[in-house]
């Protein structure tokens, strides 16, 4: 498996992408199903904002791990335990205050990861980090703006908002865990320390759900295993759904 053989700058920079492409594939499929028109097109656009981050951290990637592979190849023709992406950008929409919870949670953390990447000693990521900053930052502010109006809109938007946090709080633990990667690459100056980017994440996040009315959950449960390739159920079906064409016709060109 390519985590095991390929070097801590390569996973690092896999780990990235694999986030932002499966987040990007759950936004997706809201295309034609958000609540309203303006958000059918904003929740389409950041899922391609997102696309477009990972296609560029896999050609990156590429390059580190010496494998040559498309981004194709790494989107489509890994298997579920080859990719390193965190548990939470794979849970399940919902409804859409669990989408916007997410997207607020995940949102806020890469935010803050980008803005740490510009200063990457590995220069082809500090320039992917400086569009993606201006690109996350909107992001952020679109899922801050229906936090605010369903945390602190009516008694039914409310419930959902405070049962989707304490639904998806326990896995952002695993944002800011360190290990052997993160921690080489953190030496090699290539990206931050995990658990450095918490207290600015901390500061927003506590700060958008006290403006919505919503309080952190109190919880000891902390899921991880994602970095390492371990998933939750729904990730499996997500993959299959969205490998299915590409490996149904191996090769073919449009």
């Amino acid at each position: 498996m390519t985590l095991v053989v390929a070097g801590a700058a390569a996973v690092y920079t896999l780990r990235i992408a694999d986030d932002c492409l499966v987040l990007s594939h759950r936004l997706a499929q809201w295309s034609s199903w958000a609540p309203t028109l303006e958000d059918d097109v904003a929740l389409t656009n950041i899922a391609l904002d997102l696309l477009g981050q990972a296609r560029v951290m896999y050609a990156r990637t590429a390059e580190l791990d010496g494998t040559g592979r498309s981004e194709d190849d790494y989107a489509f023709m890994r298997d579920e335990r080859e990719f390193v992406n965190c548990l939470l950008v794979e849970q399940e929409n919902g409804d859409f205050a669990t989408t916007i919870v997410r997207q607020l949670l995940c949102s806020t953390y890469q935010l803050a990861q980008w803005q740490a990447l510009t200063s990457s000693t590995d220069e082809q990521v500090a320039a992917i980090a400086g569009k993606a900053v201006k690109e996350s930052a909107y992001h952020r502010d679109h899922a801050t703006d229906w936090t605010l109006r369903l945390g602190d809109g009516t008694e039914e938007s409310h419930r959902r908002m405070g049962s989707a946090l304490a639904a998806l709080w326990p896995f952002t633990a695993e944002l800011f865990e360190s290990d052997a990667v993160t921690r080489d690459a953190a030496g090699l100056g290539i990206g931050p320390d995990p658990d450095a980017l918490r207290p600015a994440w901390d500061a927003y996040i506590k700060r958008a759900l006290s403006d919505a009315t919503l309080t952190v959950p109190e919880t000891t449960w902390r899921p991880t295993g994602g970095r390492q390739g371990l998933h939750t159920e729904p990730f499996g079906y997500m993959l299959a759904e969205m490998q299915h064409l590409h490996r149904s016709f191996p090769g073919v060109t449009w």
